[in-house]
């Protein structure tokens, strides 16, 4: 048996929009785009959403959008991908790394604060492998030091805190639509706010600063997104909440069916719906095998197993000099992921829970 770690759950429904668009003729930003836009607003609940060509460029127009510049900072947790960190240089800001919650890996509201300066602009909190952070405690931090609270939720399409959706839990909420995310357009992004402003400004930033056709007036890049990846995006969005059904159903699975001492399996916290981006359990020194050693084992057998992730950013040679964030670097060198995907079947996942308690 062989489970990768990742697939994207593409049909015939996918093909045929696609299809659809080439024979337009219409394949660069169009009226798909547009639709796919005004559905995905509807989805978290927001008056607009703009789509573009990634995820790291949805994160590096929110930022321009909201300001963000040469002297800033914005505080950002130290364990997650490089891109949250990354957009924030490309905006000639510097990011400023705040530990996190050991619970749920998501960004620990007191260092947030911890961390603020006269310079902090922004602070972007990650919902990290499907997952919510905290958003009430982001929120008082954000609103008490007048900063602007960008939701990273690239891996937490249709999670929820408290009853509402990730997406409109922010000032703006960056979303990537990657070939591996809960919903693929294999390459795409989009950004959701509720601000009339913010909408204005993301839809020059994103075109080339253009504030109607040939009139620039600010910088911008083209950062837009195809008919194409917006017509795999709209059949995606109408299939999402079935594939996190699913991948909450083998999550539930492995809840309950890995009991291999020695590891701890992922926590939700109260309030939060888990979307499942990652199923990421933790190998302790308890555990027979050492992390590294498990995941040798996994894929020996034909299970897909990776690192979400194995370098916190606090210690990414490119911000070298950072801070020691001590949650983070730990979490680094711990985590395991297993696959939770739409694609993992019944048998699939009994298999990986097997083998992992063959262990011990």
């Amino acid at each position: 048996m062989q489970i990768p770690i990742a697939h994207p759950s593409l049909g015939n429904e996918e093909n045929t929009a696609v299809l659809a668009v080439l024979a337009s003729g219409m394949i660069a930003q169009g009226p798909e785009t547009a639709a796919f836009e005004e559905e995905f607003a509807a989805y978290c609940g927001v008056p607009h959403a703009v789509a573009t060509n990634n995820g790291t460029a949805a994160l590096h127009a929110a930022l321009l959008a909201a300001g963000v510049g040469p002297g800033d900072e914005v505080v950002v947790p130290a364990f997650t991908f490089f891109a949250t960190a990354s957009s924030v240089s490309m905006c000639g800001a510097r990011p400023v790394f705040a530990d996190v919650d050991p619970a749920t890996a998501t960004i620990d509201p007191a260092d947030i604060l911890a961390k603020v300066s006269p310079t902090t602009k922004a602070v972007i909190a990650v919902h990290l492998y499907g997952q919510p952070c905290d958003v009430g405690a982001v929120r008082e931090v954000c609103d008490d030091k007048d900063l602007v609270f960008i939701e990273d939720a690239a891996q937490a399409h249709g999670a929820t805190y408290r009853g509402q959706k990730t997406g409109s839990l922010g000032d703006l909420a960056c979303f990537s639509f990657y070939a591996t995310k809960n919903m693929a357009t294999g390459e795409g992004g989009m950004v959701t706010t509720g601000s009339d402003e913010y909408d204005e400004r993301l839809r020059r930033v994103i075109n080339h600063g253009q504030s109607e056709k040939y009139l620039h007036t600010e910088l911008g890049y083209n950062y837009r997104m195809t008919d194409i990846n917006a017509a795999i995006g709209r059949v995606q969005l109408a299939k999402l909440d079935g594939f996190n059904r699913r991948r909450q159903e083998n999550a539930a699975y492995y809840n309950t069916h890995i009991t291999a001492p020695g590891l701890v399996l992922p926590a939700v916290a109260p309030g939060r719906t888990h979307v499942w981006h990652q199923y990421s359990l933790r190998v302790t020194d308890a555990f027979p095998l050492s992390r590294d050693e498990l995941m040798a084992y996994l894929r020996e057998r034909g299970i897909g197993c990776a690192v979400h992730y194995p370098v916190a950013l606090s210690r990414q040679p490119f911000y070298a000099g950072a801070a020691s964030c001590p949650v983070a670097e730990s979490l680094a060198a711990s985590v395991l992921s297993i696959p939770v995907h739409p694609g993992v079947i019944d048998e699939a996942r009994a298999y990986i829970a097997d083998t992992i308690n063959g262990v011990v």
